[in-house]
């Protein structure tokens, strides 16, 4: 009897959109439209996130001397350097890094030679290299001012801040994704909630005579929880299509953009969990709106 009773259900849903289906597609539509740009965010960040995971975020110190320190008191410098990395307890690789070293890798590595040629001589200073582990990220910024306070020490440098930066950055577009989902949520149960509104509306003969035939509020809401479920489930996968038919034109200028960089990035879509799983919660969002316009307006026929 349950089952017989959810497929009568089913059966009515669909009859009372064959009445009006150009409503009904105008709200899918609707719908559709206000799932795209959150599913859009999501999108743009599941594919940066791979990205910013691969980078390195294990904190590097770069150390540059002053450049009129002698050879001598620059490689002196390693003894108190190390010493002050054993009494702040952080375990670091120290490379020292020599002003005739770095100025040969900046002429094989940049376009920079015939300019450095012309300065008359090396503007470069000798600078040191710490590499930490993440366990010591915490204590990067205690570590940089007692840095700074070494002999001939010019600059103290954080070179992983960036990193950090981006992980910020991608941290905000999540929340401010959230906040927009939220916002757009609740356009979509406001408009499944009016499409339900007005087909209980044009059904109210209909839903009057079924009581006096001794139907239960139970029987007479089933088939509006059908539309709406219909309704969330058809808006959302049509958002989906949106959104990754958007993505072809889209990666071609990203294609032109990442080439600059040597690189191949390109936006993919959802996969096909996470697809369901939007898909499930636009269904849901169905549900939620026909369930509160139903329960409103069947309160008012009594």
């Amino acid at each position: 009897m349950w089952f017989r009773q959810h497929v009568y259900a089913f059966k009515s849903a669909l009859s009372h959109l064959k009445l009006s289906p150009g409503n009904f597609l105008f709200n899918v539509l609707v719908v559709a439209i206000a799932l795209a740009l959150p599913i859009a965010g999501l999108t743009i960040i599941e594919n940066i996130r791979p990205v910013s995971a691969q980078l390195s975020i294990e904190p590097e110190i770069s150390i540059f001397l002053n450049p009129s320190t002698p050879h001598e008191d620059a490689t002196a410098l390693s003894a108190p350097l190390k010493q002050l990395l054993k009494n702040a307890n952080v375990t670091a690789k120290v490379s020292f890094i020599t002003k005739d070293k770095a100025l040969a890798a900046m002429e094989e590595t940049s376009s920079l030679a015939e300019v450095l040629a012309t300065l008359g001589g090396n503007p470069l200073p000798d600078a040191y290299v710490l590499s930490l582990s993440n366990a010591d990220a915490g204590r990067v910024d205690g570590l940089v001012q007692q840095l700074k306070t070494l002999p001939n020490v010019d600059v103290v440098q954080v070179d992983s801040a960036w990193v950090k930066r981006l992980s910020a950055l991608v941290h905000v577009l999540q929340m401010a994704l959230l906040f927009l989902a939220v916002a757009l949520s609740g356009v979509v149960v406001v408009v499944v909630f009016n499409a339900t509104r007005l087909q209980v509306i044009s059904h109210q003969a209909e839903i009057s005579i079924t009581r006096l035939l001794g139907a239960t509020n139970s029987f007479i809401h089933k088939p509006y929880y059908y539309t709406g479920a219909l309704l969330g489930s058809l808006a959302g996968s049509l958002a989906l299509a949106i959104v990754a038919i958007s993505l072809h034109p889209l990666n071609q200028s990203i294609a032109e953009f990442a080439k600059l960089y040597a690189s191949e990035f390109h936006l993919t879509p959802l996969g096909i969990l996470p697809s369901l799983a939007l898909i499930m919660l636009s269904v849901g969002l169905g549900l939620c709106g026909a369930f509160l316009s139903v329960r409103r307006q069947l309160s008012r026929i009594n």
